[in-house]
């Protein structure tokens, strides 16, 4: 079952427009989801206080890709063998891009772990180019370049450096851009709800498997821990990845990664909100260019293929 496909309609006389229509609403919810992804910041850093990472990261990853088992049953039975290869290649480096993650803030700073993850955002288009053969347009280069910039300043710019915890990271971002290339080549030939079931309950597995076996795998138990891992697997988990999965068909991958990099900045607007953290000058600098960049890459397309916009 498409369950966008369901919601946004388009008639055979104006697929065209409703092509465009629903490739806009698309990335309106992607950057909805930046911003609940954002929001499990504050959430997550009370919750691993009380929990082992990995344990956490197994639970939410588990939960998550049963509930999405559930709805899209059927589809997982019917796919084809092809079709979990596909996903178990999506699990791959969706796992490593948490794990090495996870590892990296334990040897690096927060402020380093911000900035090299968004690196992904670069790495998405050169990988593209390099291993797809696909072309990347000066738009998206120079947004890619601003929000880069943006993560940088918005990150802190620390000037602490752990070269083990900084290359786990490096990973990291070559994990995820990985992860957002290998979806898009996935959701041309087999189901959304399928592939994502595949690759969240293979995380979750592995990290409850990691857990286990160094023995960090606890039952959780504090109110914190149960309630970042409703809003982590229903919300930033299953509908997130679900909705970046589908929103792929109708948004490049460069452009994919660029809307997930604005996550940083409602990080810091949510932090701000809930714990009453600022921002530095260089931070709100770092924010306004994120921003900026995503406004661009959407707003230059269409000046390109619509004219200017009318006067008055």
């Amino acid at each position: 079952m498409k369950l966008f496909s369901m919601l946004l309609p388009a008639t055979e006389a104006g697929a065209g427009t409703g092509a465009r229509r629903r490739g806009h609403l698309t990335e309106v919810a992607l950057i909805g989801i930046a911003a609940i992804w954002g929001l499990t910041f504050v959430m997550v850093q009370d919750a691993i206080a009380l929990i082992p990472p990995m344990a956490f990261l197994g639970y939410r990853f588990t939960s998550a890709g049963l509930v999405v088992a559930l709805v899209f049953g059927r589809g997982l039975r019917r796919l084809s063998w092809s079709g979990w290869r596909a996903g178990a290649l999506m699990s791959v480096w969706l796992t490593a891009g948490y794990i090495t993650q996870t590892l990296g803030l334990a040897r690096t700073t927060a402020s380093n772990a911000g900035f090299i993850t968004g690196l992904f955002v670069v790495l998405t288009p050169v990988f593209g180019a390099v291993l797809l053969g696909q072309r990347a347009g000066a738009p998206a280069w120079a947004a890619a370049g601003a929000s880069t910039v943006g993560l940088f300043l918005l990150s802190g710019a620390g000037k602490d450096v752990s070269l083990i915890g900084d290359g786990l990271v490096v990973l990291t971002a070559c994990s995820f851009a990985l992860h957002i290339l290998a979806t898009d080549r996935a959701v041309e030939r087999y189901d959304v709800g399928s592939l994502l079931g595949v690759q969240l309950l293979g995380c979750g597995v592995f990290c409850l498997a990691v857990a286990g076996l160094s023995g960090d795998l606890e039952v959780p138990r504090a109110a914190p821990v149960w309630s970042a891992l409703a809003v982590t697997s229903l919300l930033a988990t299953a509908l997130g990845f679900f909705v970046q999965t589908y929103a792929q068909r109708h948004a490049p991958p460069a452009r994919t990664a660029l809307i997930l990099a604005s996550e940083p900045a409602f990080a810091g607007l949510f932090a701000f909100l809930l714990n009453g953290e600022t921002l530095t000058i260089a931070g709100w600098i770092g924010a306004l260019l994120i921003m900026t960049a995503i406004v661009a890459v959407e707003l230059i397309p269409y000046l390109r293929t619509r004219g200017p916009l009318p006067e008055g």
